[in-house]
């Protein structure tokens, strides 16, 4: 009976350390990449204004070619969504939210399954002479107690390779 009652003091005290934890722990995240290229901004923003234009560059594509996509409104303006079904990505879509001609494309992710969650998707554009700095970025949130998992999450590791293959492919279109 000793012995069960040390068992739950432990299992209560490191579940009371977690819980205390997380309360420090951010319940957002932002992961971004930037890219320069050596083309005019006006020029990368027709490769990175519209859902459709930037599902020419996107990596996600690759992981699975099968999936099916559909798309609303009006592409290139605010609420136009694109929505996707596959076995390897999910269900979810993502809807424009804000565009600054040529500077700011931002949508909302939904993502439905595998895991249920929302976040922030951008491209960010800023000329420098005839260059263009692509910031490539998306942000999201965890509610507490669940934040404590952003202590574990590797961005770099999870979405690095794929972030930087699609900048590589905007850099590779705009530069023609």
């Amino acid at each position: 009976m000793k012995a069960l009652k040390i068992i739950g003091i432990v299992l209560a005290s490191i579940i009371a350390l977690v819980l205390l934890v997380a309360l420090f722990v951010p319940k957002e995240f932002t992961y971004e990449k930037t890219i320069a290229i050596n083309a005019p901004i006006d020029s990368v923003w027709t490769k990175t204004g519209s859902l459709t234009a930037m599902d020419k560059w996107s990596p996600w594509n690759d992981h699975d070619p099968n999936m099916k996509k559909g798309l609303t409104g009006v592409d290139g303006t605010v609420g136009a969504k694109q929505s996707w079904d596959g076995k390897v990505v999910g269900i979810g879509s993502q809807t424009i939210t804000n565009v600054q001609k040529p500077t700011l494309f931002e949508t909302s992710l939904d993502f439905i399954t595998p895991r249920e969650s929302h976040g922030k998707g951008y491209v960010k554009l800023l000329a420098d002479g005839n260059t263009t700095k692509a910031t490539w970025g998306m942000s999201g949130g965890m509610p507490y107690p669940v934040n404590i998992m952003i202590l574990f999450m590797n961005l770099e590791k999870n979405m690095g390779k794929d972030w930087d293959l699609g900048l590589s492919r905007l850099k590779k279109m705009s530069e023609k």
